[in-house]
């Protein structure tokens, strides 16, 4: 019965995220957009693009979900388990691929305006506004890499 166990667990599907940061008055702040279902603060983040280096895809979901413009660093940052919510109800395990994404501008419309809200929050209010543990767990052992 042992050997079974993993015969029942579905691998996890693969997303890429943008950890968007920009200086603040107190230290970075890092970009938060809510959940069109549930409006729980996440970082952008989307499936990947085909034909498109990860780190591209970065930048694309920062644009569509919050307009920000942005240069992504091409290697990831880290990564961190999460579950994506489907229109069917479905909850699929993820593993979310992080890129560093540095400010540059944030456009006035982008495909999701008046889908998400936006904020921009220092790195200590970003951890407590995000819900996902995996996700303050990965900002809180990140938080030297902003700088």
């Amino acid at each position: 019965m042992r050997g079974l166990g993993g015969l029942f667990v579905k691998p996890a599907r693969l997303q890429i995220a943008a950890l968007c940061y920009r200086p603040g008055e107190s230290g970075p702040e890092i970009l938060v957009v809510s959940t069109r279902g549930t409006g729980r603060w996440i970082l952008p983040k989307g499936w990947p693009e085909k034909n498109k280096p990860a780190f591209e895809t970065a930048t694309i979901e920062a644009y569509e979900e919050a307009g920000v413009v942005g240069t992504a660093d091409p290697r990831p940052i880290g990564s961190f388990r999460s579950f994506k919510g489907l229109s069917s109800g479905l909850k699929i395990r993820t593993k979310v691929i992080v890129f560093k994404v540095k400010f540059e501008e944030q456009l006035e419309t982008f495909p999701e305006i008046g889908q998400r809200k936006c904020a921009w929050l220092p790195l200590s209010e970003a951890m407590d506004a995000v819900e996902e543990n995996n996700l303050k767990r990965f900002l809180h052992r990140h938080q030297s890499d902003l700088t």
